[in-house]
């Protein structure tokens, strides 16, 4: 069994409910799975950057308490850490405000060493960002030589609407490095105005990539491969926070995959029994996680979610 890297944005989440703040907690999209991942055993290895700062300490603190190697996660002084406020609705789903600061040079990092059997996992602006994508790009190109999984998580953001036309290069080029690439209702309406899972696997995703998982909420998961494709109802839970479901849908996922030591070379062979395991473990993590205030699993069910 290989271990996990994750790259992608750190962020301080503050969660804010009927226009109180009622948690504050490490968050981005990747870092919650990682967490999440760490606090499961799977060795685990976080790329991002944070401030030189107070905020900084704390998600550095935070990562290695979790059991994740944070040793190439940038701590950079001419700036600070970034801010994410998340607003709960009724339904307990969240709409962000974000503060950033950050410095000239970004990511200045030694990369960790990739080997076969490892899995990547990477997604959001941060592998699409501009200004990150030179470093960005040279590392999954690494990844891919090195012969390990890529997942890549669209997670494509209200706010890049506008960017869209922009970024379709870098898009493109992540969804040719992945093995297997998830996103959401959302992501693919924002990018494409789609949302029928079949028609954006036939005509955004398959030719890339053949294996694609779609999520779609409380809706039914979706999964396309080259042998055909199924459909998992979600697990019913009294939802508390929506913010970490599909992180922790994707954490699950590759819980799942290094469970099963998982390797490029076998995942075209992996048959319904065992993407039914996949799948399981994800819709687990992500359901045990939306019945918390917080954006990962807690560490107790984590450390527990093996023996079951």
């Amino acid at each position: 069994m290989g271990k996990v890297i994750g790259i992608g944005e750190t962020v301080f989440d503050i969660l804010f409910k009927n226009g109180q703040p009622v948690k504050a907690v490490p968050g981005g999209s990747v870092y919650n799975s990682i967490i999440s991942l760490g606090r499961a055993g799977v060795k685990a290895a976080f790329i991002s950057e944070v401030g030189n700062d107070n905020i900084g300490e704390i998600i550095l603190s935070h990562l290695r308490d979790s059991g994740v190697d944070a040793s190439s996660v940038c701590s950079f002084a001419d700036g600070k850490s970034p801010l994410a406020l998340a607003f709960l609705n009724e339904r307990n789903d969240a709409e962000y405000l974000f503060y950033k600061d950050y410095p000239n040079n970004r990511l200045e990092v030694e990369f960790p060493v990739v080997e076969k059997g490892d899995i990547v996992l990477y997604g959001s602006y941060f592998v699409l960002n501009p200004v990150l994508r030179e470093k960005t790009k040279a590392f999954l190109e690494y990844a891919k030589e090195s012969g390990a999984i890529l997942y890549y998580d669209v997670n494509f953001r209200k706010n890049h609407v506008s960017e869209r036309i922009k970024l379709g290069e870098a898009l493109i080029e992540n969804l040719e490095f992945a093995d297997i690439v998830r996103g959401s209702l959302d992501d693919f309406n924002y990018l494409y105005d789609m949302t029928d899972a079949g028609k954006i696997y036939s005509e955004k995703i398959k030719f890339y990539c053949p294996n694609f998982i779609f999520t779609s909420g409380d809706g039914n998961v979706r999964l396309f491969t080259a042998n055909g494709n199924e459909s998992y109802p979600v697990k019913k839970v009294d939802v508390v926070s929506t913010v970490g479901a599909g992180d922790n849908f994707n954490a699950g996922v590759v819980y799942g995959l290094s469970a099963i030591d998982a390797r490029r070379d076998t995942l075209s062979a992996l048959g319904k029994e065992d993407w039914d395991r996949i799948i399981s473990c994800g819709l687990d993590f992500s359901a045990h996680a939306c019945t918390l205030i917080e954006n990962y699993v807690d560490k107790e069910w984590a450390a527990n979610y093996g023996n079951r």
